[in-house]
């Protein structure tokens, strides 16, 4: 049985060009929470999708200051871990959780 906090670490699939790209070198791109650590990044992935992790690596991506209708408004900062599957394992972002 999966633990439901899983489903806190994970908040979803990053669907981006580079991150289609790092497909094909067995990676997939998630948005996760912000406090999430490395090993909960990988105890997540590992039980929601029961695949094989073998790195995680993280970023934060700093929110950019953008106007609309003259009003300045500021995009949150985005936490993303690149997760990088063993060999012959994948996910399929497209179909969800």
């Amino acid at each position: 049985m999966t633990d439901l906090r899983h489903y806190d670490v994970i908040v979803s699939p990053a669907i981006t060009e580079k991150s289609t790209m790092a497909s094909e070198q067995n990676q997939v791109v998630f948005n996760v929470a912000k406090k999430a650590s490395k090993p909960e990044i990988k105890a997540a992935v590992e039980a929601l999708f029961g695949v094989k992790v073998t790195a995680v690596n993280t970023l934060v991506r700093k929110g950019k200051v953008k106007r609309f209708r003259g009003t300045i408004g500021r995009q949150s900062d985005v936490k993303k871990a690149v997760v990088t599957l063993a060999d012959g394992q994948s996910i399929d972002v497209a179909m969800g959780l």
